[in-house]
Order: structure tokens, then C-alpha cells, then sequence
């Protein structure tokens, strides 16, 4: 899973340096926007304090990046969606052998399924609860892919298809760098995730793995970070769903 990248404290610590003194002393930091705090997220703080993570966190600004979203045929930026849409953020390649990558896209697809369907059409404890109106338009899906040397159009229109992706809703894109080494800085330097390849030689007919963390991001429509879920390939299906209702419809 992605490893840890030990930049956590000289990221919280240039973000409240900058804070104090003005954006000149973010040379040499993560690239977010702002920081607008606690103060700007609508669900509580929560229980697991995720502050001193490399990644950003709860009342952390979403990183700005752009990326070709090749599918579509165009390119898509973080914040194209400020002011209209919350976000789910992860990272991961079609080629995961042990499941965690469909679990990651699971997660986000279903919440894609639930933000189209009326209240009384969906599941189990959700069904009823929130008697409100489909908001697939003020949604986004915006998974990351860290391995765009096998992950062509053809290969992530496929596996939409595979996942039970709705690619024709206009809210989902899968965001594919230039080339590895460009998306691993890009992860590394606006994620604070190391990504790298590894040797495969457990698995056959695989030329190379990536250990990885399974993050998803969930972002309010002003770009603020809501929730982290750093396992996100085991976090609660329902929770996430859940939780991206509220900060959907707030």
C-alpha cells in the first residue's frame, strides 16, 4: 500500500508558518490552497486525529492539480469544481492484483450510484432518511491513476465497464498523469504519497506491482477537505456514502 512519506510535520509546519507571515514562506512546502481550517467543513471533527499525516486532512485545502482525463478528452483541474461540487479523491492502477484498487473504485462508484437515485430507491439504512432530490450534478469522482504506462483510454473505458462505472453521468473522471514518473511527483509533492514500483514476481503475467495506502479524499464544494480515509480500500462502504451525502447536501 502507499507508503508513508515522512513529510507530515514540515508540511503542518509550513502551513501555519505561511499562515503567519504570508505565502512567500511556503517555498519548500506542499502545494494546498490556503488551508480555510475547521471553519469551513460541515461534519464534525473526527475521531482519529489525522493531523500529523503527510497527506492532507480534515480542514486541509484540496491540492490544485491538472491532469488529462483521457476518456473524456480533456483536462480536469481540482478546482474546477469549487463553489458546485463536492469530491471523492483516490489514487490507483487497473492492473491491482489483491483487490484494493476495485475496492477504492467500489466505494466511489456506489456513492456515484447514490448521488443519482431518488431517496426512496436506495439501500438499506440510507433508503428514506434523506428525502431529498438525485445531486449527481453536484457531484465528482476523481480517481487518480499512478500508472499511466498501461492505463490507456481503452484500458480505463473497459475497466468502467468492469466496475460498473457510470461514465455517461458527466461526473466521473479518471485523471491519468503523463508519464510514471510525473504522476510520482505529483503524488508525492501535492499528496505527500510515495508511490514506486515494485517487483511482482509473486503474481503471473505481471511485470510490476505498487505498494499503496488505498487513500480517499472527500472534499466539500469549497475545496475543503471533509474526511480522510486513509485505508480507504477497508473503510465502511455506507460511511463514505454517508458521509458524502451530508457535505453534498448541506
Amino acid at each position: 500500500m502507499f507508503e508513508a512519506v515522512t513529510l507530515a510535520m514540515k508540511r503542518r509546519r509550513c502551513l501555519r508558518t505561511a499562515g503567519a507571515v504570508g505565502a512567500a514562506a511556503t517555498a519548500g512546502c506542499l502545494d494546498v490552497r490556503g488551508g480555510s481550517g475547521p471553519e469551513s467543513t460541515v461534519l464534525a471533527p473526527p475521531e482519529r486525529d489525522l493531523s500529523a499525516a503527510s497527506h492532507p486532512s480534515y480542514g486541509d485545502d484540496l491540492p490544485e492539480v491538472t491532469l488529462p482525463d483521457p476518456v473524456a478528452g480533456e483536462a480536469v483541474s481540482t478546482t474546477d469544481f469549487g463553489g458546485e461540487r463536492a469530491v471523492l479523491v483516490t489514487f490507483f492502477y487497473t492492473n491491482c492484483p489483491d483487490g484494493a484498487c476495485p475496492a477504492l473504485i467500489l466505494r466511489l462508484r456506489r456513492a456515484q450510484a447514490v448521488a443519482a437515485a431518488p431517496s426512496d430507491d436506495l439501500p438499506g439504512p440510507l433508503r428514506g432518511l434523506l428525502g431529498r432530490e438525485p445531486y449527481g450534478d453536484e457531484a465528482a469522482f476523481l480517481p487518480i491513476t499512478f500508472d499511466p504506462e498501461q492505463d490507456t483510454a481503452d484500458v480505463l473505458r473497459e475497466y468502467a465497464g468492469r466496475q460498473g462505472v457510470n461514465l455517461s453521468a458527466g461526473n466521473w473522471h479518471f485523471l491519468r498523469p503523463e508519464s510514471y514518473e510525473a504522476g510520482q511527483r505529483l503524488i508525492e509533492e501535492k499528496f505527500g504519497l510515495k508511490v514506486e514500483k515494485a517487483p511482482a514476481d509473486e503474481y503471473e503475467n505481471l511485470e510490476y506491482r505498487f505498494p499503496h495506502s488505498g487513500l480517499i479524499l472527500l472534499v466539500n464544494k469549497t475545496g475543503v477537505v471533509e474526511r480522510a480515509y486513509p485505508s480507504g480500500s477497508t473503510v465502511d462502504v455506507e460511511r463514505v456514502v454517508s458521509d458524502f451525502e451530508r457535505v453534498v447536501t448541506a
